[in-house]
């Protein structure tokens, strides 16, 4: 068994993979902040099992009734009206980026990355160290 194939840090890589990917979506949202009709995208975060795997889809959560009194899941008719824009704002030209947003997404992505890799080096050391050569 390779060092690189250690549960841990393989989860650790496909976290850093997955801000990589959406420190590019964010910054794409903010570039086409000006853009007509666009609209912000983000991506979802990928769930991971212990073997370090991504599990599950990585779409929308499907919604469970666990009680007859709660409200029917999503695909059965409903009584509500339901707002199809995500964005908070939208503007006459049809933009829905808020800079203020993608911004703050943008920071704690960076320093949710910051962390990922800090936690990954930490581990490649603590395992040299173990190994006799760090």
């Amino acid at each position: 068994m390779s060092i690189n194939d250690l549960p841990v840090l393989s989860a650790l890589r496909t976290k850093m993979q997955w801000h990589q990917e959406r420190q590019r979506v964010l910054s794409e949202n903010v570039s086409n902040s000006d853009t007509p009709k666009f609209r912000p995208r983000d991506l979802v975060e990928p769930k991971l099992d212990k073997t370090g795997a991504v599990t599950g889809s990585m779409g929308p959560l499907a919604l469970t009734r666990t009680s007859g009194s709660h409200m029917t899941p999503s695909g059965a008719a409903s009584d509500f009206d339901q707002n199809k824009n995500a964005g908070f704002e939208t503007r006459p030209a049809g933009n829905a980026v808020n800079l203020e947003e993608e911004m703050m997404k943008a920071a704690s992505n960076q320093m949710d990355y910051a962390a990922v890799t800090s936690l990954y080096s930490k581990s490649l050391h603590l395992l040299k160290t173990a190994i006799g050569k760090g």
